[in-house]
């Protein structure tokens, strides 16, 4: 019972989906039967774009030094991380949830909070090949009016979202020195099997059927930092350390 109840408390959201299923299908089940249809499509849909997306967070994290992510894209690129932010979610490709990995690869590494809101929202609203569907069906007119003031918008809410959130207040995997409890765990159906956090952390990874596993949940507070880096490094952001104590977790400097 205890580890049901640990699921639930940390796989929240898809409980509350799992739970809302099975609600509709008892008093709609022609709704639940469509829901689920349009829920596997979109699963489809994923499994297909997330292993390229993956890979690409995989070379941010591997191959694009911390300073040239800082200098292009950190606070203190000024306009210029600003505009490249814009472009690079302009000549984008992929539904926006394919954004996500990648912001929060650029902001392990030194992206600052204002330009991962101008790459997503960019990424959303004004990439290229949908300008040109707007253009066909809108008008160039409606396009370029739309494309002046989405931008304009865009900018403001990359500034103002900078002051009303810090770094310090996004989720972390890092473990805490002094952390009493936690749930150090591996997503499978992202994990590559590389074997870095084995190389890291030999203590508490191995690697079972080309994926890597947990063998050990007893963090001592020399082997931190070693839990860390397994963490920080992995390509395809696969590991999580859930703080049960502490859910404000920050980096170990």
């Amino acid at each position: 019972m205890s580890n049901i109840m640990q699921f639930i408390k940390t796989n929240r959201l898809l409980t509350i989906v799992v739970f809302s299923y099975i609600v509709l299908s008892m008093f709609m089940p022609d709704k639940a039967v469509q829901s689920l249809q349009n829920s596997l499509y979109y699963i489809k849909e994923m499994l297909m774009i997330m292993p390229v997306v993956l890979l690409l967070t995989a070379l941010i994290t591997a191959w694009v030094p911390k300073k040239t992510i800082e200098k292009n894209l950190g606070s203190n690129s000024g306009i210029k991380g600003s505009i490249l932010s814009f472009l690079l979610g302009s000549f984008s490709a992929g539904p926006i949830y394919a954004a996500f990995p990648v912001c929060k690869a650029l902001l392990s590494k030194g992206a600052s909070i204002s330009n991962i809101v101008i790459l997503l929202s960019t990424w959303a609203v004004v990439k290229v090949p949908m300008l040109l569907n707007e253009t066909k069906f809108l008008g160039p007119k409606f396009m370029i009016f739309r494309w002046i003031l989405t931008t304009i918008s865009i900018f403001i809410m990359g500034y103002i979202t900078s002051k009303l959130i810090k770094k310090e207040d996004l989720p972390s995997e890092d473990i805490k020195k002094d952390a009493k409890a936690g749930i150090l765990d591996i997503s499978s159906e992202y994990c590559i099997g590389c074997g870095l956090c084995v190389k890291i952390a030999p203590g508490y990874f191995k690697i079972d059927n080309k994926k890597a596993n947990i063998i050990n949940q007893d963090i001592i507070e020399e082997e931190v930092k070693a839990v860390n880096g397994a963490i920080e490094k992995c390509p395809s952001k696969a590991i999580k350390y859930t703080c049960i104590s502490e859910p404000n977790l920050t980096n170990i400097e």
